[in-house]
Parts: structure tokens; sequence; C-alpha cells
């Protein structure tokens, strides 16, 4: 069996975008495809085994919400200086 996903996510701006990408590019290699295009990333997981991809995908969006915390967090610094 095949399974097969994409995930697109939106965010306010490119720049926000970029960096969300760079932090997760890491963590993806060799288990999600990324495409950068401005403030969208769309993301493509594909695999052999449902556990397998489910693990992938559970793995991408808490790496996804803690880039968004971190993100959320060094913005309300920056504010407060």
């Amino acid at each position: 069996m095949n399974i097969k996903s994409n995930i697109k996510m939106e965010y306010k701006d490119s720049q926000y975008a970029e960096i969300v990408y760079k932090s997760l590019e890491v963590d993806n290699e060799g288990f999600v495809q990324s495409v950068l295009d401005g403030n969208v990333i769309n993301f493509e997981i594909e695999s052999d085994k449902l556990g397998s991809f489910l693990a992938t995908a559970d793995d991408l969006i808490a790496s996804e919400i803690l880039a968004e915390e971190i993100m959320k967090k060094t913005n309300e610094k920056d504010i407060s200086k």
C-alpha cells in the first residue's frame, strides 16, 4: 500500500513562512518533501506503511506547533523591549 498526503500551511506573510520552512526543513529531510511558495508551505508525505505515515505526519505537525510557539514568544519579547 502506498499512502500519500499533501498538507498546506498558510502564514501571515512570506518572511514568517520562510522562518518556519527553514526551521522544519532539517527535521523533514528524507521524510517530507516541502516547497515554500510565498506565504505558503506545501508538504508532501509518502509512505508504504500506515504507522510510518502517521508518525511522520504527527512529527510534522508537532514541529510546526513548536515553531509557531517559538515565533510567538520571540515576537512578544521584541515588542516588550
